[in-house]
């Protein structure tokens, strides 16, 4: 495959030596001729392991070399890679003067292109970038319709500083985000040889999971410094805690916790954050992370209660009000905080969970639902169709398989809420909304 780079730093650089090492033909592109004279002369214009190697054998097998005429490198090419930086201005956005600079220039070779040429963005650029910039710019300057076309594609890049090299060529993923078929298989020929998951999607979601991975990888930092902060404080190897910590695989560092939904509940994920949180106050240990889980764990509390009273209806039904499936424990269950929100505002209820029934609940959970909760209980009704049938807006509290066909039994001015998302389904206006989706 013939592919131009656009923009020889750090990204550019790394993917531009590795795509020759692979067998590629590449072409280095970037307006400055100290970049593109260091590459010609088999030198790297960044400091990275390995990568000055790379680049040298790149040049001495002819499979790697650079220029400033981007014309000449797209009409040579098949691909174009635009690897130019997007630097965050002063209110936090990202500057894009490099990647419109760039689609203007690839846009007006591509209009003295007959054969198809497919634009790929590698820059981190935000969810609707390529829709509201790339495409257009492209389109505008080549006279010609992404698509149809030509091809364009989001291919988010995961390269750590240091460990660049090893990183492209052992990638955890990768992900690209195409615009039609014929363009996401030409991208993903270029990554043939790599041994990762290879996950094609839309254009959206690929700039998405960029960010998502970047600002998980940022909250991880911040959340094991302050546990070991408070270790410190306490006299506790802050390390040890962490590294026995990341021996879970199976819930710690794992897809477990991590499905967009509801609000957590139960005795102990609210009760312990408030214990640890408390403990560091005492101790005098900032923790803005760890302090805002439950703010923001109360703010999916409202964003629920909110996407039920917002369709003015008044009879609500409730399936599944225990805090997960499989249990019948009450305690700060958060879908109960919406339940006692919408009592408190004159709305009509209809309970039902199978696992929480009066006759049976014993202990903790049965003195808290009648010294906390009693209402609650004069609500309940036995069956799943007893709430379709006396409600006009249907909730799914928690994840019990019994609900998962509830879309099938609803009529024409019924409207089911998901907080856990029972299938498949996308929010599908009047007739099913999902939390997160």
């Amino acid at each position: 495959m013939n592919i131009s780079v656009f923009g020889l730093g750090y990204v550019g650089a790394v993917s531009a030596g590795c795509l020759a090492r692979d067998g590629h033909v590449v072409i280095g592109v970037d307006p400055n001729l100290t970049k593109v004279d260091l590459i010609n002369r088999g030198l790297s214009p960044i400091i990275e392991n390995e990568i000055g190697e790379i680049i040298s054998d790149g040049l001495k097998s002819g499979r790697l070399s650079a220029t400033n005429d981007s014309v000449a490198a797209v009409l040579k090419t098949e691909i174009s890679l635009i690897c130019v930086g997007t630097p965050s201005q002063l209110n936090g956005s990202l500057d894009l003067k490099y990647v419109r600079r760039v689609c203007e220039e690839i846009g007006a070779a591509i209009a003295k292109k007959t054969a198809f040429h497919v634009v790929v963005a590698r820059s981190t650029i935000l969810p609707g970038t390529m829709r509201d910039v790339v495409i257009p710019t492209l389109e505008e300057s080549s006279g010609k319709k992404a698509g149809i076309d030509f091809g364009v594609c989001n291919n988010p890049e995961f390269l750590r500083e240091g460990t660049a090299v090893n990183d492209y060529f052992n990638p955890p993923k990768t992900v690209i985000g195409e615009t039609d078929e014929k363009s996401g298989e030409m991208l993903a020929q270029i990554y043939a040889s790599l041994d990762a998951p290879l996950v094609r999607t839309d254009v959206a979601t690929a700039e998405m999971v960029k960010y998502t991975d970047n600002v998980w990888h940022a909250l991880k930092v911040g959340f094991a410094n302050e546990i070991g902060n408070i270790c410190k404080a306490l006299e506790i190897d802050g390390h040890q805690v962490m590294d026995i910590f990341c021996q879970d695989k199976k819930l710690n560092l794992s897809p477990y916790y991590l499905k967009p939904g509801f609000a957590f509940g139960g005795s102990c994920l609210p009760k312990d954050v408030r214990a640890l949180t408390y403990k560091a106050k005492i101790l005098d240990i900032e923790t803005p992370v760890l302090n805002a889980i439950l703010p923001g764990n109360q703010l999916q509390v409202q964003r629920g209660l909110k996407m039920i009273m917002g369709h003015g209806k008044r009879k609500i039904g409730v399936l599944g009000f225990s805090f997960k499936e499989g249990t019948d424990d009450l305690r700060e269950s958060p879908i109960v905080d919406v339940i006692e929100s919408l009592i408190g505002k004159g709305y009509e209820l209809k309970l039902y969970d199978k696992n929480v029934n009066m006759a049976t609940i014993t202990g903790a959970n049965r003195d808290y639902i009648l010294n906390h909760i009693p209402h609650i209980s004069r609500l309940m009704v036995r069956s799943v169709q007893d709430v379709l049938e006396n409600s006009e807006v249907i909730v799914i509290g928690n994840g019990s398989k019994e609900f998962s066909d509830v879309l099938r039994h609803i009529n024409s001015g019924q409207i089911v809420i998901d907080f856990v998302r029972i299938g498949s389904n996308r929010t599908q206006k009047g007739r099913y909304e999902g939390i997160c989706w």
